[in-house]
């Protein structure tokens, strides 16, 4: 028989505008099962990922402007996608070693989730109530810093560069950090240009 449990970091960010997914623990006889319940503001229903027109290359931005799929936006939106992906893969092998900051690398996807969807506000078509909704204050960033700053006292001081490995949750932290300078390079000249 499955029990439910509810773990108190139950929140998973999903979009920016209002939907979140509580996360459920079945209590099973091969251990706890996960699975997500949606929560979205007013009771909406999440969007349907496909919109049955054919793109004929072509995506549209929260502003509702159709740009090619190659476009700087678009890439860029792609590469924090997979950055949040190589992050969600890392946190289930740091969940499965039982380390600590898996709440951290959890609150880090919903962040980028927030950055997704001001990637995808072009300024040039943007008006004020896409502004508004997309808009983030600078606590994530004062956060992740306290992060690296309590991590790193833990640290003996480094004297030789780190070869990526360590066991499958410090490999799999590599590449989320390998993806993330991709998706610094990818997002800063958008930052720059609007």
């Amino acid at each position: 028989m499955a029990s439910t449990i509810t773990k108190p970091s139950n929140l998973r960010c999903i979009l920016r505008i209002g939907t979140c997914l509580t996360v459920n623990w079945t209590k099973t006889s091969f251990g706890l099962k996960r699975s997500y319940v949606s929560q979205t503001e007013g009771g909406g229903r999440i969007p349907k990922i496909y919109t049955k027109t054919g793109d004929k290359g072509f995506s549209s931005t929260f502003t509702g402007e159709r740009r090619p799929k190659e476009d700087h936006v678009f890439e860029a939106l792609g590469t924090t996608d997979e950055l949040s992906s190589a992050i969600g893969l890392a946190r289930e092998f740091c969940i499965d070693k039982g380390h600590t900051f898996t709440d951290q690398l959890d609150k880090i996807q919903c962040v980028l989730q927030d950055v997704g969807s001001n990637i995808a506000t072009p300024r040039s078509s943007a008006r004020e109530s896409h502004i508004k909704k997309t808009k983030f204050s600078p606590q994530p960033v004062a956060d992740l810093e306290s992060w690296i700053d309590a991590f790193t006292e833990e640290l003996p001081p480094l004297t030789n560069f780190i070869l990526p490995s360590g066991g499958k949750s410090s490999a799999a932290l590599h590449i989320a950090r390998t993806v993330c300078r991709r998706a610094e390079r990818s997002v800063s000249p958008i930052v720059r240009s609007d």
